[in-house]
């Protein structure tokens, strides 16, 4: 992954990979959009989780849904570079589970019983009728070829009823499990024993974090933003983990945005108050969701953190982060705010 076109520069802690996306709308037969993915670096390769939306969709008539006829699996591509991806299979297609839509996936090993789980989060769009979009999970097993969907552990995560989704895993320092999700417009942080108490958290636990959602809220929206979300699962550093996220804009744009969490508790140590990358490009601006820069999937190289992110919901972007910078500019920030 690591080239001389993919090193930060001291000016800007985030830049683009290159100027074209990763992979393009309509790189795979039977599918238009492809966007928003996850990634995971496994066994030597680069393997990009992508949201692929069917060929057939059409707009709808503004009285609706925005689409009709949108139904979205779950596509794997893989890369020895970074730069350049193949196509390879279908991970999860639309039904199962009941599911109309596989939306967003995020792809992270969980500590679990002193080994790791390979999790996927992703939004879960129920069948009309049944309810609200929610966090869906399965853990994923490796054959030694490809990924596979365990399908017997697919739960549905967080509280039931209640309209969830940008949801991320990770094990804090002293192993307990923590849960990022979104219910609109703030980020909430939810703690865990370990996985399996996540897996199987009984109603009581969601019933009692619902009653005091605001002491539960991670981050929220900056003044006159929209809303705000989970990007990337969160990435381990020597100051604590760095969460990489979205905030829509109250003119309606998706930028990446930087904080720093704290590696016991989870909790917000620093943000930056300025985005880190947003829309400038024109497939990052134009599509079938104008000015949309949306983090996705994080894999940490040495001092550099490579990002993918979906653009306009319509193809697939990268970057790369220098750490060392991030870090400076929170630090920047922490003291500040103390001062």
């Amino acid at each position: 992954m690591r080239d001389s076109s993919m090193i930060a520069t001291p000016t800007r802690p985030v830049q683009r990979l290159r100027d074209r996306p990763i992979v393009e709308a309509g790189a795979v037969l039977g599918y238009g959009p492809l966007f928003n993915a996850g990634v995971l670096y496994h066994a030597g390769v680069y393997h990009l989780f992508a949201r692929a939306v069917r060929d057939g969709y059409r707009l709808g008539d503004g009285t609706g849904t925005r689409f009709v006829d949108y139904v979205s699996d779950i596509v794997v591509f893989t890369s020895a570079d970074g730069h350049r991806y193949d196509y390879g299979y279908v991970l999860a297609g639309a039904g199962i589970g009941g599911a109309l839509c596989f939306e967003d996936p995020r792809v992270q090993w969980v500590e679990d019983g002193g080994g790791q789980r390979l999790v996927m989060t992703y939004t879960r769009l129920p069948q009309p009728g049944n309810g609200p979009w929610r966090v869906g999970a399965h853990h994923l097993r490796w054959n030694g070829e490809r990924f596979e969907l365990d399908e017997a552990t697919g739960r549905l995560l967080g509280p039931a009823g209640v309209a969830n989704k940008d949801a991320v895993v990770f094990t804090l320092a002293d192993g307990r499990v923590a849960f990022i999700h979104r219910i609109h417009p703030d980020m909430q942080l939810a703690v865990f024993d370990d996985l399996e108490h996540l897996w199987h958290a009984p109603d009581d636990y969601w019933d009692a974090h619902l009653a005091d959602l605001a002491s539960h809220t991670l981050l929220v929206p900056s003044p006159g933003a929209l809303g705000i979300g989970a990007g990337a699962p969160p990435v381990r550093s020597e100051a604590g983990f760095l969460l990489f996220f979205h905030e829509r804009r109250a003119d309606g744009s998706y930028t990446m945005n930087v904080a720093l969490l704290d590696e016991t508790t989870g909790r917000v140590r620093s943000r930056l108050p300025e985005p880190v990358l947003e829309p400038e490009l024109d497939w990052e601006r134009a599509g079938d969701v104008n000015e949309v820069v949306f983090v996705q999937g994080a894999h940490l190289d040495g001092d550099d953190i490579y990002l993918t992110y979906g653009a306009a919901d319509r193809c697939v972007g990268a970057a790369v982060a220098s750490v060392p910078h991030l870090l400076d500019a929170l630090a920047a920030v922490a003291r500040e705010r103390i001062a």
